[in-house]
């Protein structure tokens, strides 16, 4: 039976890590910055260079005074938020898989078999992660980075699904990497995933 799991997640929280550990545990397809590619297909007019500029952004004045002016042409961020929910879309339709982040969770909402997950830590938890696994970066630049990530998440969740992204609501199981750790997490979602 098919299962689709979606990771939503803080920045340093570990989301990418802990759905690579349960793809392979699963032995399904995993997805994250690869769905710019399968994007960019979509919009043969575009490259994936394109669209990974907008990845999970909200493009500020994209197309805007286009849309206003013809509204049947949609604007950068409209046509390039409907190429990824195809994409998404066609992935979950084909085969058993992870994707993480891409509001994936609310894309696929009303597909079956779908176990939504969100991976979060404390700040300073992500702040230390972070600093230890990018090489030269210091404290500050990773605080700043952390919050400019976040911030553009919540802004492109909220525009193009009009959900909090941080809405416990909206998933079926959150956890706290920090406390737990990536092995511990994964471990727990595939435990999950089995009964769905």
């Amino acid at each position: 039976m098919k299962k689709i799991i979606t990771i939503g997640r803080e920045y340093g929280a570990g989301g990418r890590t802990v759905g690579n550990i349960v793809a392979d545990k699963l032995g399904i397809a995993f997805y994250d910055r690869d769905l710019i590619i399968k994007t960019a297909e979509e919009l043969s007019y575009l490259t994936a260079e394109d669209v990974r500029i907008w990845d999970e952004r909200v493009p500020v004045n994209a197309g805007l005074m286009q849309s206003l002016f013809d509204p049947m042409n949609k604007s950068l961020g409209e046509q390039l938020w409907k190429a990824q929910v195809d994409a998404i879309r066609k992935i979950a339709d084909k085969e058993s898989c992870v994707i993480v982040g891409r509001n994936a969770g609310f894309i696929l909402r009303e597909f079956d078999h779908l176990l939504n997950v969100f991976i979060y830590a404390d700040k300073e938890w992500r702040i230390r992660h972070m600093v230890e696994i990018t090489p030269g970066a210091d404290r500050n630049s990773v605080t700043a980075c952390m919050n400019d990530i976040d911030k553009r998440r919540h802004a492109y969740a909220k525009m193009y699904t009009g959900v909090d992204s941080i809405n416990i609501a909206s998933y079926d199981l959150t956890i706290n990497t920090g406390k737990l750790g990536f092995d511990k997490a994964a471990e727990l979602i595939v435990n999950a995933a089995e009964k769905i």
